[in-house]
């Protein structure tokens, strides 16, 4: 005799977010196939399963559920949200503003579905909608914190247009946590910045920040270490025979600090014919971990750190890999790879690929320092939120520089930003030469690039170029003497104080 259980049937896809949220992706994946097993509707379980998918390497695949989601004639906001997000991931940007669009049409509730929208719109150099879009999100939730950043950055805010009042208001709520007063800090003095009130702009800058670090265990000492070990292992005259069996020569890595104008760059560059940008990848990092030799075990022989592994490299492994990556297609165009922090890895680049143009920018101390302070990044540049870790980072960074510098003498081409943005077309060419471009005088009209950006500058690309940062620290001049001490401490030199 057999007996009907009462015990309800899990349900897979939510199986499948426990076990995503425990780090058991495997299991993840076989409650989330089975979650849109014999489905006839776009569901949110199409967007886990392709997330997943993603996280285990799985790219194409993940592509494909995407791609068999669409087929579906009905489905829910939700879950081309979802869609939308991991298209992102896969650099899929049209198809991703297409799917938040269709986000905000099934559920135009969904504050979060708008913020996704004005993000993608943005980053198309459609502001407008972009503000809209935050709007529309705020307009829903008045909670929706990342709407009143993003829409703050989006254009240079007027006495006649502005949004200062409602984010002090916002400020002023009781019970408000860390993560909101960061958010509506930074927008607010941005805003403040714009109204030339820099005073009050840099008493929100100030508060934000702080409260930034407070939500970090950081400490720099551990950066310092990081950039000293790589100096070390990555020596001016290397033992190593340097990789050569790909041609290197149309890749192009432009590396600096954040807000150095690394993007600016990128944008003229890509106003070139058959020059195009992989924007801020990690294609050659995750390449040479990849290539490195693995920890031996303590039994095998001594242990060494990530360094020494990954200057032991297999150089001719980390080239094909790094190629296999960024140019898959074999295009034949120039390519560049436009992610900062790539200045970690100019030894192990020059390595890998000998004939690859190392282009780094370069910006006056107190410019970038404070350009640093004034923007809330993501998880990285933890160290650009209190002035004491701001200058002992940028000088241990300097050493590093100086090192490149001295490693790859004229194999490097140094822009200062001060004359790129002085005067573009001189330094452009010169670069483009260097580069072996052939260079048109309309590249440096940037605000006609209609490229893609994805980077904290994304609005700014869509103006002119303009002057007006350079020196912009000395409106703050009265705020920033405890950053001045402490980059003189560090030794480094001042020279826009003479």
């Amino acid at each position: 005799m057999q007996f009907q259980s009462n015990t309800p049937a899990a349900d897979p896809h939510a199986e499948a977010v426990r076990a995503l949220r425990a780090g058991r992706l495997a299991e993840a994946l076989a409650h989330a196939e089975r979650a849109v097993a014999g489905s006839t509707a776009c569901s949110p379980a199409h967007g886990l399963l392709a997330a997943i998918l993603l996280r285990l390497g799985r790219p194409a695949e993940a592509d494909a559920v995407i791609e068999s989601a669409l087929r579906h004639a009905h489905g829910v906001g939700q879950a081309y949200d979802a869609l939308g997000q991991v298209s992102l991931a896969l650099g899929r940007h049209e198809r991703a503003n297409a799917l938040f669009r269709r986000a905000v049409q099934l559920d135009p509730s969904a504050p979060a579905h708008w913020f996704n929208l004005a993000s993608s719109e943005r980053a198309f150099g459609r502001l407008a909608q972009a503000e809209a879009a935050c709007d529309q999100a705020i307009a829903l939730d008045e909670r929706e914190y990342r709407s009143y950043l993003l829409r703050a950055e989006l254009r240079v805010q007027t006495p006649a247009a502005n949004h200062i009042g409602q984010l002090r208001s916002q400020l002023a709520r009781p019970g408000l946590d860390a993560h909101a007063r960061v958010l509506l800090g930074y927008a607010l003095g941005k805003e403040l910045d714009d109204l030339g009130r820099y005073d009050e702009a840099f008493g929100a800058f100030s508060l934000a920040a702080l409260e930034r670090r407070r939500l970090l265990a950081y400490d720099v000492a551990v950066d310092e270490h990081k950039l000293r070990r790589i100096i070390e292992a990555f020596p001016c005259d290397p033992q190593h025979t340097a990789g050569g069996a790909v041609d290197s020569s149309r890749f192009v890595f432009i590396v600096g600090l954040p807000r150095s104008g690394t993007t600016l760059l990128e944008r003229i560059l890509t106003g070139l014919p058959a020059v195009r940008s992989n924007g801020e990848t990690d294609h050659f990092a995750r390449t040479l971990l990849s290539a490195s030799p693995a920890q031996p075990a303590a039994a095998d022989g001594p242990a060494q750190d990530l360094f020494a592994r990954a200057a032991a490299a297999d150089w001719n492994a980390v080239a094909a890999g790094y190629i296999r990556r960024a140019d898959p297609h074999d295009s034949g165009e120039v390519v560049l790879e436009k992610q900062p922090m790539n200045y970690l890895y100019l030894g192990a680049i020059h390595r890998a690929l000998p004939r690859a143009r190392l282009v780094l920018v370069s910006r006056s101390p107190l410019d970038i320092c404070f350009a640093m302070y004034r923007t809330l990044f993501g998880e990285a540049y933890q160290f650009s939120y209190d002035f004491d870790d701001l200058a002992r980072y940028y000088a241990a960074y300097s050493r590093l520089i100086a090192h490149w510098r001295a490693a790859f003498g004229e194999s490097l081409f140094e822009v200062r930003y001060e004359d790129l943005v002085s005067d573009p077309s001189r330094v452009g060419e010169r670069l483009a030469r260097w580069c072996g471009l052939k260079w048109r005088d309309g590249a440096v009209e940037i605000e006609r690039n209609e490229a893609l950006c994805l980077t904290q500058s994304a609005a700014q690309v869509r103006r002119p170029i303009y002057r007006s940062s350079t020196g912009r620290w000395r409106h703050y001049r009265a705020h920033l003497e405890p950053l001045i001490d402490a980059l003189r401490r560090e030794g480094v030199s001042l020279a826009e104080l003479d």
